[in-house]
This record gives C-alpha cells, sequence and structure tokens, in this order.
C-alpha cells in the first residue's frame, strides 16, 4: 500500500510570494468517515479519485488513480459540500518540495505549506514563511475544511 507521510504549516502573513500562476484545484468529498475518506479531484483536464485511511502520527493510506473528467465531474456534484478550492505552488526550498495552497471560496484567506516526506523522521529545513506546525490539527485537513470551512472559525 502506498504510504503518505505529510507535515502541514499555515504560512505566515506577508513572507511568501507566489511566483507563477500555480494550478487550480477543486475537491469534493465523497466520504469524510476519518476512517476512510474519499476524494475527487479536478486538476485542469485531469482527474483523480483518493481514499486515505486515518492518521496515524503524520502517516497514513493513500491510493489515488485517475478517473475520466466526465466521471469525476459527475460525483463532484454527489460531494459534501462546500467543494474545495484551491490554487497550488510548488516551491523548492532546500531540495525539497513544499506545495503551497492558496485557499479560495469559503476558505479564502486560508494559505497552507504542505511537504511530502519518504520517513516520518525526514530531517528537512523551515523556510522563514511558514508557521507553527498544524499537521495534527484536524481543522486543517481539507475533508474538515469542507466541512467546516475557514471563514467559520473566525
Amino acid at each position: 500500500m502506498a504510504t503518505e507521510i505529510e507535515r502541514k504549516f499555515p504560512l505566515k502573513p506577508n513572507r511568501w510570494q507566489p511566483e507563477g500562476t500555480g494550478r487550480r484545484m477543486m475537491q469534493g468529498y465523497l466520504s469524510r468517515d476519518p476512517d476512510r475518506t474519499v476524494r475527487v479531484r479536478i486538476v485542469g483536464e485531469e482527474a483523480f479519485m483518493t481514499v486515505k485511511s486515518r492518521r496515524t502520527g503524520i502517516s497514513r493510506t493513500e491510493i489515488e488513480f485517475p478517473i475520466a473528467l466526465d466521471h469525476a465531474r459527475d460525483l463532484m456534484a454527489l460531494c459534501h459540500q462546500p467543494v474545495i478550492d484551491k490554487i497550488r505552488h510548488e516551491v523548492l526550498h532546500d531540495g525539497m518540495l513544499w506545495e503551497v495552497d492558496v485557499f479560495r471560496g469559503a476558505n479564502e484567506g486560508l494559505i497552507v505549506a504542505e511537504i511530502e516526506l519518504p520517513a516520518e523522521d525526514t530531517p528537512f529545513t523551515r523556510p522563514d514563511w511558514i508557521g507553527e506546525e498544524v499537521s495534527h490539527d484536524p481543522r486543517y485537513t481539507n475533508s474538515r475544511l469542507s466541512e467546516l470551512p475557514f471563514q467559520s472559525w473566525r
């Protein structure tokens, strides 16, 4: 099985500026059950279905596979609302790839950086534009953001 090992950090205000336009992603959740989330994602003309297990530490099983774009659009209509709308930017920092998600819609104002690691104890250098780690805070998972959007936190 494929394992996702991911750490998350909100960005410090006004410390990071995107280079380029990024990629728009729309993703919806058919299941937000913490034991098994089922996600549909559309990125441009590509679409994917992803199934993720409950986290153990910062690791969890993740199985992702491509699906037909028409199927993804039909499935998106069945997803819990609101659907996640974000622009993803890829940033190389000290030889590691960071994915910076700038959320839109109901999650407008939230910007989160993620780094996927080969092992939980893999060392990495933190860019100066990230804030405190929120990997263990369930509010920052995309499935929870589709249930309790960032705009409702205030």
